[in-house]
């Protein structure tokens, strides 16, 4: 599996920023009450983003050799996922915190409260998207690191 792309990331945050902004102003158009995001999404989402390092560690441990101890397999392929949904959808809420960020600072009047709460949704989203990105790094297995040994290596090669 391919690790995330920069340019994925930026797209979709853009693509969230643009989602958000959008739902806010058609919200407002129609005259009903804007989106708030409550304070325990911001906590929620870095507190995921911490789990999901925590649950990448073991792996990282078994890919630097200082375990001995082998990996289950679906193990780590669930961790992996895990890591890249946690990275695409920290880069969807970070946008969206954005969007909603900006389309509050465009109005005159507006609570204090909600654009500190679209701020804190937009830290503890962009610690969900680096949470995910470290996990993803830590399932790598470091280059040059093969698990046949010289027999199999022999095994393949072709004789002229």
């Amino acid at each position: 599996m391919k690790r995330t792309a920069a340019l994925t990331v930026v797209l979709v945050a853009i693509g969230g920023a643009l989602l958000g902004a959008l739902l806010e102003f058609a919200l407002t158009a129609v005259g009903r009450p804007i989106v708030t995001l409550p304070l325990t999404l911001a906590l929620a989402l870095a507190a995921i983003g911490a789990i999901v390092v925590s649950l990448a560690v073991p792996i990282r441990r078994v890919t630097l050799r200082k375990s001995t101890g082998p990996i289950d397999p679906y193990y780590a392929t669930r961790v992996l996922v895990l890591a890249k949904a946690s990275a695409v959808i920290g880069a969807l809420i970070v946008g969206v915190g954005v969007g909603v960020a900006i389309y509050l600072l465009t109005r005159s009047v507006t609570p204090v409260n909600s654009i500190l709460s679209a701020v804190a949704t937009i830290i503890g989203a962009g610690v969900l998207l680096a949470g995910g990105l470290i996990a993803e790094h830590m399932c790598t297995v470091p280059p040059g690191d093969d698990d046949d040994d010289e027999q199999g290596k022999k095994a393949i090669r072709v004789r002229p």
